[in-house]
């Protein structure tokens, strides 16, 4: 028995993706789809950061405000804000004005951006799991939280000095962006 629910167009779907429209959209042309390209992973870190402890809606509806703050992610001119930059963001209504996570975001773009072009995209995924060792999930309480890989990831990009990167938010981040596949075994999204 899958816990897959029917959603407005009759489709399953996982049941979180259901409360809002929002939700819909971004379950079924984004997560768990692969993501590539060392700003577009930088981009999903950010946000999973900016997440934690707060509903993913909320980042969700304020993706644009985001990117219109950082810079669209781009890694090298994130890296290059300023003092005064931090403080705009601070004053910014259109992101979390988190004072961690802001400071945390400047900071890790200044240590991707002495790393060589692709070394983050070639991390992260040299921690996807084997996809034939994981069965798809059929009841939400089969999807773990953490895993020995996003543990795994946590550290080592602590270790290199990327913050706000626990193994609750490294799993978050391989989920987003397709490293593991934890749609429901009966979710429209898991066959696309």
């Amino acid at each position: 028995m899958s816990d897959a629910l029917r959603g407005p167009d009759g489709a399953l779907r996982c049941p979180w993706a259901l409360s809002t429209e929002d939700y819909v959209a971004y379950h079924d042309e984004e997560w768990g789809r692969p993501v590539h390209g060392d700003d577009a992973l930088y981009e999903r870190l950010c946000l999973e950061a900016f997440q934690s402890g707060l509903s993913w809606i909320t980042i969700l509806r304020r993706r644009d405000g985001f990117r219109t703050a950082f810079a669209d992610f781009k890694i090298a001119a994130v890296a290059a804000f300023t003092d005064e930059d931090e403080a705009r963001l601070l004053a910014d209504p259109g992101i979390i004005r988190n004072r961690a996570k802001i400071a945390a975001t400047v900071a890790n773009a200044r240590v991707l951006a002495d790393w060589a072009p692709g070394e983050l995209d070639e991390l992260i995924w040299s921690y996807a799991p084997d996809a034939a060792s994981r069965p798809a999930p059929k009841a939400l309480i089969e999807v773990p939280a953490v895993t020995d890989e996003s543990t795994a990831l946590s550290k080592t990009l602590k270790k290199r000095g990327i913050r706000f990167v626990g193994p609750t938010t490294a799993y978050a981040l391989m989920q987003a962006c397709g490293l593991v596949n934890d749609h429901l075994q009966d979710c429209v999204a898991r066959v696309r």
